[in-house]
């Protein structure tokens, strides 16, 4: 039985709760900056959205716009209030598109990084369907680590060190990086040594930004003062060395098929071994989640199947 003190603190949880038009009302008109636009976009009257607002304020009794004629703007606390409100109406938003998308619950959401997720994850997919038609498997990537406190996902790829505060984690696979460029550039510079590649523009990826430094100081070379173009993906970085704009470290794992039709070539045959690797990763309280489960051990297998 839930007990009196539980039930007094879930009434006055619900105190503060407010509805969703309210809060739907007051995350429109904050984003837009605008009564009007926030009406035109929920498809209600000006009048509509201002009392809606005006509950709301009454129901938290805090002023979350300051009013200036036909203006309104954000008080300090109407922009922290704002900014989590929309993070929970995004949450509510997608958990409602995966529970549309599978009602019986048997789905596995998970982040990925986008190149890793395009070049070799998606290609095998096909294998983890046919054995497990009956997951819903949902893919999400971004260049950024994903955050399992905001985002709504299952579980996630992670390239780094093995620490991840709160998650569980498995080791996948390390990386073979090589400096590869256009034929073009190799005819112009010439590269004999290491040293060499210092003569020619380097490129950079924004999530592995000491990249370069680490490859330098590996094969004795000054790595001090290392300027370039700056990419957030593998693949723009590809297209830039592939287009001659210089010199990339890229993945073989990722890039091979592009290394065999020559599009690009290596500078240089130094090669590297990252330090960090590719972990599958999730929160403590989903390790037994049936169709990760299922995942983690398709997944494992494919990566033991091709390690050397």
């Amino acid at each position: 039985m839930t007990s009196y003190r539980g039930v007094i603190a879930i009434f006055s949880a619900r105190r503060f709760l407010p509805s969703l038009p309210l809060l739907a009302a007051f995350e429109a008109a904050a984003r837009t900056g605008s009564i009007t636009r926030a009406a035109d976009e929920l498809s209600l009257t000006q009048s509509a959205v201002s009392r809606q607002i005006k509950a709301l304020e009454g129901q938290l009794g805090v002023e979350l716009f300051v009013r200036e004629k036909q203006k309104i703007r954000l008080t300090l606390g109407g922009m922290v209030y704002a900014r989590e409100i929309r993070e929970a109406l995004t949450k509510i938003s997608n958990a409602s598109l995966n529970l549309r998308a599978n009602p019986s619950g048997g789905s596995l959401t998970l982040g990925v990084p986008p190149t890793f997720g395009a070049r070799w994850l998606t290609p095998r997919l096909p294998r983890f369907v046919a054995r497990h038609p009956e997951v819903m498997l949902n893919v999400l990537s971004r260049p950024a680590k994903f955050d399992f406190n905001q985002d709504i996902i299952d579980a996630a790829i992670y390239f780094g060190p093995p620490q991840w505060t709160g998650v569980q984690m498995v080791a996948l696979r390390n990386e073979i990086i090589l400096p590869v460029c256009a034929p073009q550039l190799i005819e112009r510079f010439r590269f004999r040594e290491p040293a060499d590649i210092r003569q020619a523009p380097l490129l950079h990826l924004t999530t592995r930004p000491d990249a370069w430094e680490r490859w330098l100081r590996h094969y004795g070379v000054d790595d001090q003062a290392v300027h370039g173009m700056l990419f957030d993906q593998f693949t723009t970085l590809f297209e830039a060395a592939a287009a001659g704009l210089g010199i990339a470290l890229l993945p073989r794992f990722m890039f091979g098929d592009e290394l065999r039709e020559g599009r690009i070539v290596e500078a240089l045959p130094l090669a590297l071994e990252s330090v960090d690797a590719y972990h599958l990763c999730w929160p403590e309280d989903r390790g037994t989640h049936h169709p990760l489960v299922l995942f983690r051990d398709w997944l494992t297998e494919e990566m033991a199947a091709e390690r050397p």
